[in-house]
């Protein structure tokens, strides 16, 4: 800090000044030793040992201050990239479930049009099948039942004539 001297450059006025200054610093520093958690501070091994060492005291509290700044930028930055974080994954995981959904809803129409078709073709398929077999085949089928091996077409003629008989 600078000292001003007076306008006709008596040392008197500035040594003054200086003494007023000082006063008030004690004062001040005074105030802050009175504190209750600067005696606690001050009672234990480090806080007495930086009261014999000011110029380390100076330093510490240069770098606590200093340090300080980085340290609160970087767990700002830290907190803010964690709730971004936070926010983003939820905001992926709806956007997946909702692809997901989607895509859900697309195939099971899909699939339920594919059943359907498939269950047609079959079903036309038997028809057919079915109908062919009888009228070319008409021996393996008896009015929609399949014959055993053994009977035949013509022991159910002879039987259906020794019934006619008996009449």
């Amino acid at each position: 800090m600078r000292l001003r001297m007076g306008h006709n450059g008596n040392s008197r006025t500035g040594v003054t000044e200086f003494q007023q200054l000082w006063g008030r610093w004690t004062n001040l520093m005074n105030r802050f030793y009175g504190d209750p958690k600067v005696e606690l501070l001050m009672d234990t091994r480090m806080g007495q040992y930086l009261s014999r060492h000011p110029l380390l005291a100076l330093t510490v509290l240069l770098f606590g201050g200093m340090a300080a700044l980085p340290v609160g930028l970087f767990l700002s930055f830290a907190f803010v990239t964690i709730i971004m974080t936070a926010v983003g994954f939820v905001f992926f995981e709806v956007f997946l479930l909702s692809v997901g959904g989607l895509t859900l809803l697309s195939v099971l129409p899909g699939i339920c049009i594919f059943s359907v078709m498939v269950s047609l073709v079959v079903n036309a398929l038997y028809v057919t099948i079915s109908k062919v077999v009888s009228r070319y085949y008409p021996r393996l089928t008896k009015q929609g039942k399949v014959l055993d091996p053994g009977e035949s077409k013509e022991s159910e003629c002879d039987t259906s004539k020794l019934e006619d008989m008996q009449y």
